[in-house]
């Protein structure tokens, strides 16, 4: 299910996680070659995602 991003924040080891408008949250790393995001390193590239879906696997599995 798709999904809005509203915010971002760092879990415990540091890597980068999308809070979801659902609640959820979805890790975003940027760990090439492969997860190329170099965007999440920076704070105006995160702000350039706010708004833009991802798919929450959470409530793709709450929903089936």
């Amino acid at each position: 299910m798709q999904q809005k991003i509203v915010d971002f924040y760092q879990d415990e080891l540091g890597d980068w996680v999308a809070k979801l408008e659902c609640g959820h949250g979805q890790h975003v790393r940027h760990n090439p070659p492969w997860n190329n995001r170099p965007w999440v390193e920076i704070k105006e590239g995160r702000s350039e995602r706010l708004g833009e879906q991802l798919d929450c696997k959470q409530c793709d599995q709450h929903e089936g």
